[in-house]
């Protein structure tokens, strides 16, 4: 935490974005440790992957088409200044009257946490906690969230992603980028080629893992998309959007959130409340397996596609 603080210290006074983006990604990575070491391995996961990852990559491709360095202030934020340390000096101040770490008579290990950690597995046949929450227990939250990522994606297609919005880069010769722009970089064409592979099967791991283990949809479709986005990297933008045309995630984009919504409104349908699974089988457990299957591969599929469609928006406008 101390380093934590050292890394934010050092964001605020630099001047170069670049260094700032750098730095933002190693606290991310940071906190990612810090909550492997609080036992939340499944917020880690994402830490890392999309604070640390894809987040990353976006505020560099951002970078890219404005500046590197920030235009030196005349003024002397003296009220904002005053105004963080008020707010800090309030936060720190509320943490007072919380209960010590790991305190066993704490209000959230004596209220909902005990049925969750005895009856998740029966109820929803899903090993992990985590996922059982997420998808079942929280399942409104998870699809709030779902819906916010597919809206971002949609804002950055509205804002920037027209053509009368955004100047787009001229398309390119794709045998003249093998020629001149790839070829140059035979061990990074190389590895790209290797790890893509590994990264697709990783995903598809994290996906299917999430029931039993630290995992789910929102990790497995950043990793997914990861995988793309370095493709586009190192082969060019033109080239990874001729591999997933537009048209292809702005498909699965939706495709993934109507997953999600449908299998709530056929619990509807089939006479129990919205985001109910346990009518979609036989067995009521088997029923909320099943549904928590499916609108983890639904939030599997919005992630990636947004994950690639923001990044292919921001890759395709010219500086």
């Amino acid at each position: 935490m101390a380093f934590m603080a050292v890394i934010g210290f050092a964001v605020a006074r630099l001047r170069n974005l670049f260094s700032v983006v750098m730095l933002t990604g190693i606290f991310s990575l940071t906190s990612a440790v810090l909550y492997v070491v609080l036992d939340a391995v499944d917020v880690a996961f994402t830490e890392a992957s999309v604070g640390a990852g894809i987040a990353t990559v976006l505020m560099l491709g951002t970078l890219a088409l404005t500046s590197s360095e920030e235009k030196t202030s005349s003024n002397h934020p003296i009220r904002a200044l005053l105004l963080v340390m008020i707010t800090g000096a309030a936060l720190i101040y509320g943490t007072l009257d919380m209960p010590p770490y790991g305190d066993p008579t704490a209000p959230i290990n004596s209220h909902v946490v005990p049925r969750y950690l005895a009856e998740s597995l029966t109820a929803t046949g899903v090993p992990n906690v985590v996922t059982a929450v997420l998808a079942s227990y929280r399942g409104y939250d998870t699809l709030g969230e779902t819906f916010v990522i597919f809206t971002a994606a949609c804002g950055v297609l509205l804002i920037i992603g027209r053509p009368q919005r955004g100047r787009r880069r001229a398309h390119r010769n794709a045998d003249w980028d093998m020629e001149h722009g790839v070829r140059k970089h035979v061990i990074l064409r190389v590895v790209s080629k290797l790890l893509a592979p590994l990264i697709l099967l990783f995903a598809l791991y994290v996906q299917w893992h999430g029931d039993f283990g630290p995992g789910g949809g929102f990790q497995a479709g950043v990793i997914l998309g990861s995988a793309f986005i370095l493709y586009a990297i190192i082969f060019d933008v033109d080239l990874a959007r001729a591999v997933v045309p537009p048209r292809v995630t702005r498909f699965f984009l939706s495709l993934g959130v109507l997953i999600y919504a449908g299998t709530g409104m056929a619990g509807l349908a089939l006479g129990r409340n919205f985001l109910n699974y346990s009518p979609l089988a036989h067995e009521p457990a088997h029923g909320q397996e099943l549904g928590i299957m499916l609108v983890e591969i639904g939030v599997g599929m919005t992630v990636a596609a947004a994950m690639i469609t923001i990044f292919f928006t921001y890759a395709s406008q010219e500086r």
